[in-house]
């Protein structure tokens, strides 16, 4: 955003140097006009991403990661995908922000300065995974419609902030709350502005949970515009739609939340399951929660080349919604045997854990290392892309990479 307000500012003069030739007959622009070779801003570099992302859409914005970009145990800014339903808020002025704790389950509807969040309850640090929920899309047969995310729509950087649960209870819970319902300033596509691009939320419990924050800074820094400045709601662990950015009110709700993309398929797969390409009826549908479990391979890259006789170390993240990882294996024939990987706890609840594993290859040729997570209650990844679903959500099959022996 700063850099429109540049070009706004920016002399005639100065647009050559700004698109590196000449401006023909710009002594007959009109004033305030932008030359088109302006139009199209660089979102990378105004949102300090990295250049191998890959831009999915832009209108609303859609940044992936590629594996090997997620490689830091936190992840930074440079690397996190991003994920808009609507249009980036302008214009935000962090001083004037405020919170609304309102709904029919609320005792007392209540609002917080930014400043009285951070002055009145007390802050915390937690590292999180958020993944979208149709990370993986691309891989369903019959294709489902949507961003076609390949696997790196998941992040876990540290998130600094207040619980929601402690902003709740003060302003009040009553007995029959059952959901909560985000509201953001993002506005939607269309423009029309009694319509909001999203709004998500999840039950009670989840809403009181520790880890289920208020957040404000991001690996120790004001949360990055693009990722939910000045105010963003993290709830680890579950799709990452339910963690809105840019909240400015909360509801709590008697009944399961009725927002934007709340109701019909958004986020909802079978309840039980169907033969693929067949159509479900929207009472058929269920509310995705904790997400299932899945690890990344981000060390090396897919198309890694060795010496033979040499061993490869490779390394990755693994994460299981809201339970841990209890065991991570990777195999080189297809997924007939495999071997175990070391795996590191969390650093704390929700947080991906890390894996690394030394990988020797009986002979020269071309290999593929498959890597599988095992979660506390023993349910482990696919081989296979599973359960084909209308809306292409919850492929957790098994990252592979290429590795050739020389």
């Amino acid at each position: 955003m700063k850099r429109r307000d540049f070009i706004k500012k920016t002399t005639l003069s100065s647009f050559a140097a700004l698109i590196g030739a000449e401006l023909v007959f710009g002594s007959n622009l009109l004033e305030g006009y932008k030359p088109l070779a302006l139009e199209d801003s660089d979102p990378f570099k105004i949102f300090g991403k990295h250049k191998d992302m890959i831009l999915l859409n832009d209108k609303p914005l859609n940044i992936e990661a590629q594996a090997h970009l997620l490689d830091n145990k936190i992840t930074p800014n440079s690397a996190m995908f991003v994920r808009n339903n609507g249009l980036i808020p302008e214009g935000i002025d962090a001083k004037k922000w405020t919170l609304t704790i309102d709904g029919e389950s609320v005792v007392n509807k209540k609002t917080y300065t930014l400043a009285e969040i951070k002055s009145k309850f007390k802050q915390y640090t937690y590292q999180l995974t958020i993944e979208c929920g149709g990370n993986g899309r691309s891989e369903f047969n019959p294709p489902a419609k949507g961003n076609q995310w390949t696997v790196g729509a998941v992040h876990a950087a540290t998130w600094t902030g207040v619980r929601l649960r402690d902003v709740l209870e003060d302003a009040g819970i009553k007995s029959n709350a059952v959901y909560i319902g985000f509201h953001a300033v993002d506005s939607h596509l269309s423009g029309d502005s009694s319509k909001e691009p999203i709004s998500r939320g999840c039950p009670i419990g989840k809403a009181l949970q520790d880890e289920t924050i208020l957040a404000f800074k991001m690996n120790g820094e004001d949360i990055p515009l693009i990722h939910g400045y000045p105010l963003r709601l993290v709830a680890g662990g579950w799709p990452a739609s339910v963690s809105g950015k840019w909240v400015n009110r909360i509801s709590i709700r008697n009944k399961i939340h009725d927002g934007t993309k709340m109701t019909g398929t958004a986020y909802r797969v079978p309840c039980s399951p169907v033969a693929p390409g067949e159509k479900v009826k929207d009472e058929d549908m269920c509310i995705i929660e904790s997400m299932p479990v899945k690890s990344l391979i981000t060390y090396p890259k897919s198309g890694a080349m060795i010496k033979g006789g040499k061993t490869l170390s490779i390394r990755g993240h693994a994460w299981a919604g809201e339970l841990e990882v209890a065991k991570m294996e990777y195999s080189i024939d297809f997924g007939s045997t495999w071997t175990r990987c070391n795996v590191e706890k969390p650093a704390n609840r929700l947080a991906w854990q890390h894996f690394s594993a030394k990988v020797n290859f009986p002979k020269k040729g071309y290999y593929e290392v498959w890597a599988r997570a095992t979660d506390s209650k023993n349910n482990a990844q696919p081989m296979l892309v599973p359960g084909w679903n209308p809306k292409g959500y919850l492929n957790n099959a098994c990252h592979r990479i290429a590795v050739k022996v020389n």
